[in-house]
């Protein structure tokens, strides 16, 4: 019972710093859209959507629990493009607490990876997969 709920608990902090990153791109298109374009990234405003709609998609998955591990292993990849696209090195000469906030996300990574590895547990998760097949990735 004590696994159960520590997966759930882990899965409710994922689902929701995701959902919560969502809420505040969407309350706020123009300022997400404005900082993309302080990295030098084009097409802004687009980017600001993808980001909205991706992390939206992460958190459904990472909540219900449906293609868990591949959501989980595309959050750590998406997490570490963050770290190094919003507070990499070329950052950290104008303000040093960039630096945390970059070491940060490989926290987060590190929770995710495991969590791929380790799936959305048993209880209260759909656990649809992805699984390739010679006729191309196919829901398992």
């Amino acid at each position: 019972m004590t696994k159960t709920i520590a997966i759930l608990v882990a899965r409710l902090i994922f689902g929701g710093a995701f959902l919560m990153a969502t809420t505040f791109k969407f309350a706020g298109m123009e300022a997400t859209a404005q900082y993309i374009a302080s990295i030098g990234f084009p097409f802004p405003l687009f980017f600001a959507w993808v980001a909205a709609l991706f992390e939206l998609g992460l958190a459904l998955a990472l909540f219900t629990g449906a293609f868990f591990s591949e959501a989980a292993a595309l959050a750590a990849v998406y997490v570490l493009f963050l770290a190094f696209a919003f507070h990499g090195p070329s950052r950290w000469e104008a303000n040093q607490m960039e630096f945390g906030f970059f070491v940060d996300h490989f926290t987060f990574i590190a929770g995710l990876l495991f969590a791929a590895v380790h799936g959305p547990g048993e209880k209260l998760a759909l656990g649809w997969r992805v699984r390739w097949t010679p006729l191309g990735l196919q829901r398992a």
